[in-house]
C-alpha cells in the first residue's frame, strides 16, 4: 500500500491515500441533485464539481474506534444534517477484518433519518511489488469482469451513456498489462490514463472476483470481491508530489486503485439501472468489499 510517514504528510497528501471515502465517493456534476423533488447544492471542490464528497468529506474527518480487537476495528462516523449541504443526519460504521487467509474485508454500514445519496470506498493505492516499488502499477497484470465502462468528459463528469468496453483499451476482461493499451484513447489521454468506472453484471454471483491483479514478478496476487455494483479503475495518474514513508515523493502511476462504489453522478442517472444509491431513512446500507492475497 502506498502511505504516508506522518500526520503531517498525510495531511499534506491530496490524493486520498488510504482513506475511506464520503458521503458520496467519485464526482457529483456542479455538486447538484435532487431527492425526492428536493434540490439540494452540495460542496464543490474540483472543476466546479463534488468530489469525493466536497471540501470536508470523510477523509477529512477523525472516526471514532467503536470497537477493535486483534484482527479487527471498526470505525463509525455522524455526519450531521446539512454536512457538505448533503441532507440527513448519517451515521456510519466501517469494520476492517483481517483474516487468517490473507483477507483485508471492509463492511460498511449506515443508516440516516432523511432521504440522501450514500457511496463509501475505501481509496488505497496498490503495488504489489511494494510502495517504494521502481516499476510502477502500469506493469501490473489487470482482470476486470465488466462488459461495460462509463466514458467521462475532460473533469471525470460522465458523458451519460454506458459504452461496451469490447474493441476498446478499457477491455480487461482478460488479464493483460496495465500499459498494454495505456493512453491509447481519446478517454485516456483527457484523464491522463485509465480514470473511469466499470459496471459489473447486476445478475453476477457476488461472491466471485470481479477484478485480479497480478504483480510483475508474478509472486503476489490479489483478488476483489464485492457486492457493491460498480468500481474505478484508477491508475495513480496524478501521484506526482505526493509524500511517501521516506520522506521522498511519488511519481505519476505509482499505485493503483480499484474503489468499489456506485457510479459517479449516479443521483442524477436513474436511467442507468443500477441499485439507487439513495438511503431512504427505513433502509439500511449494507456493502461490502475484500482483497484477497496469495503468495
Amino acid at each position: 500500500l502506498l502511505g504516508v510517514g506522518t500526520m503531517g504528510s498525510f495531511m499534506h497528501q491530496q490524493c486520498y491515500m488510504g482513506v475511506t471515502v464520503g458521503r458520496y465517493a467519485n464526482r457529483i456534476a456542479n455538486g447538484l441533485f435532487e431527492v425526492n423533488g428536493e434540490a439540494f447544492q452540495v460542496s464543490t471542490n474540483q472543476a466546479g464539481n463534488c468530489l469525493h464528497g466536497g471540501e470536508e468529506g470523510f477523509d477529512k474527518r477523525r472516526w471514532n474506534i467503536e470497537s477493535q480487537s486483534e484482527q479487527q476495528v471498526t470505525f463509525s462516523l455522524l455526519s450531521e444534517d446539512g454536512d457538505q449541504g448533503f441532507p440527513g443526519n448519517l451515521e456510519a460504521h466501517v469494520t476492517y477484518t483481517l483474516t487468517d487467509d490473507n483477507q483485508v474485508s471492509i463492511a460498511y454500514f449506515a443508516k440516516a433519518d432523511k432521504a440522501t445519496p450514500v457511496n463509501l470506498t475505501n481509496h488505497a493505492y496498490f503495488n504489489l511489488l511494494g510502495a517504494e516499488a521502481d516499476l510502477d502499477c502500469r506493469s501490473h497484470r489487470l482482470t476486470i469482469a465488466a462488459d461495460q465502462y462509463l466514458p467521462t468528459n475532460e473533469v471525470g463528469i460522465p458523458l451519460g451513456t454506458l459504452q461496451d468496453v469490447k474493441g476498446t483499451g478499457f477491455d480487461f476482461r482478460n488479464e493483460k498489462p496495465v500499459s498494454e493499451h495505456f493512453l491509447q484513447d481519446e478517454q485516456q489521454i483527457a484523464a491522463k490514463g485509465y480514470d473511469h468506472s466499470y459496471l459489473f453484471d447486476a445478475h453476477r454471483d457476488v461472491s466471485k472476483p470481479v477484478a485480479r491483479v497480478v504483480s510483475p514478478d508474478g509472486k503476489v496476487h490479489m483478488s476483489v470481491v464485492t457486492n457493491k455494483p460498480a468500481m474505478q479503475l484508477y491508475t495513480g495518474n496524478w501521484l506526482a508530489g505526493a509524500p511517501n514513508r521516506r520522506g521522498g515523493e511519488y511519481q505519476d502511476y505509482a499505485g493503483l486503485a480499484l474503489e468499489t462504489q456506485f457510479l459517479p453522478d449516479s443521483p442524477n442517472h436513474a436511467e442507468w439501472g443500477q441499485p439507487s444509491c439513495i438511503l431512504e431513512p427505513e433502509q439500511a446500507y449494507r456493502f461490502s468489499t475484500t482483497f484477497h492475497f496469495a503468495f
